[in-house]
């Protein structure tokens, strides 16, 4: 069958610890070039290098469309702070932020904080999932209009659209509300890795987008299937949901074919699944697998970012885009807007409303 909607492709831009920004910059905007949804640089607390979201914060004012989503660990991370961090980025980036939500599962990651031993998988994503909760409540305790800056009569805010959100998690509470005005998304994009089964159900409660591996398109199609049907039994809308198959790409050698349906492809340090060719090879793969259906499209892990991003873009992109399968231009300039997600109404405008017109 024919898939009808948009296909959508983002990529990694990280690798090998840097420390020069230009090298960032120049790769955002290379995927920016190619009208890539957006962009991604992967962080942990078990690896050298600078913060991905104050990368990204710095690489936003250099770029124009592309949207920008840093790995954000909760684990040890105070959800008041990922809330402050992704909002920020969010505004300066004029609503491109996203952020990718992680865990940290390792003792020798949880010595570095020294305040809790590592959890089991499924207590670390069930916190993940109450920092998502909670840093949408704390974007949405500013009303879009609560900024009054109002010169004359000294009032910076009206204090009836600002609210506590008032939240007990299990390893956590937030009283709120933030400190950061509601970002320009609403409420910046929310994407979560949902390979392994606890992460699976934290990605249906709150992910926006949704990363899975797959070495077929029938695997591919049955796991978007999984969690669209997981998110409709949460109440939400399953056509409010991007789903993504996570693949790691090597196209330094274009003579060499791709491993056969990536049945046999090798995994890479738990990075995804491995595809080797070339990148007519890659835009075949695509086409075939965003036809059948089973995919809403990709993130790729160029295995040498420099290299492979070039061809992904200059390649890859361009033939897709001469078979009019991906855009060409961005038409909004939102992270939001690229993937096709409205904007989230903000819930305590709408609580607000709905007790002044019961009291009218």
């Amino acid at each position: 069958m024919t898939a009808i909607r948009p296909l959508h492709l983002a990529a990694e831009i990280g690798g090998p610890p840097r420390y020069d920004a230009a090298s960032h910059i120049a790769l955002a905007r290379l995927a920016e070039r190619g009208t890539l949804d957006f962009v991604t640089l992967a962080d942990s607390f078990a690896r050298p290098g600078p913060d991905a979201a104050a990368v990204l914060a710095h690489v936003a004012p250099r770029t124009g469309r592309i949207g920008l989503v840093p790995t954000v660990t909760t684990t040890h991370t105070e959800p008041f702070h990922v809330s402050s961090a992704v909002a920020t980025l969010d505004w300066v980036s004029r609503g491109r932020a996203g952020w990718h939500a992680h865990v940290s599962t390792t003792e020798a990651e949880a010595r570095l904080f020294g305040r809790r031993p590592a959890a089991p998988p499924a207590a670390l994503w069930r916190e993940a999932g109450e920092v998502a909760d909670v840093a949408a409540r704390l974007w949405d305790s500013w009303e879009d209009d609560a900024e009054i800056r109002d010169v004359a009569t000294g009032r910076f805010i009206d204090r009836d659209k600002v609210h506590h959100v008032d939240f007990e998690g299990s390893t956590f509470s937030v009283r709120g509300p933030a400190v950061v005005p509601r970002p320009p998304q609403g409420r910046p994009v929310t994407v979560v890795d949902a390979t392994t089964g606890p992460a699976r159900e934290t990605a249906a409660r709150h992910a926006d987008v949704v990363y899975v591996r797959a070495s077929s398109p029938e695997q591919a199609a049955a796991l978007r299937e999984e969690i669209r049907r997981a998110a409709t039994a949460h109440g939400r809308d399953p056509d409010a949901l991007r789903v993504l198959v996570a693949l790691t790409v090597d196209l330094g050698d274009a003579e060499t074919a791709p491993e056969p349906g990536l049945v046999s492809g090798p995994q890479l340090a738990g990075r995804g699944t491995y595809f080797r060719g070339g990148p007519v090879d890659l835009a075949e793969l695509v086409t075939r697998w965003y036809r059948a259906g089973a995919v809403d499209g990709f993130h790729l892990t160029p295995l040498t970012p420099a290299r492979d991003l070039e061809r992904i873009v200059n390649g890859t992109v361009a033939l897709l885009q001469h078979r009019s399968l991906f855009r060409t231009f961005y038409p909004g300039g939102t992270l939001r807007e690229h993937l096709g997600l409205p904007r989230p109404a903000n819930r305590y405008a709408l609580a607000r409303r709905s007790t002044e017109a019961a009291t009218r």
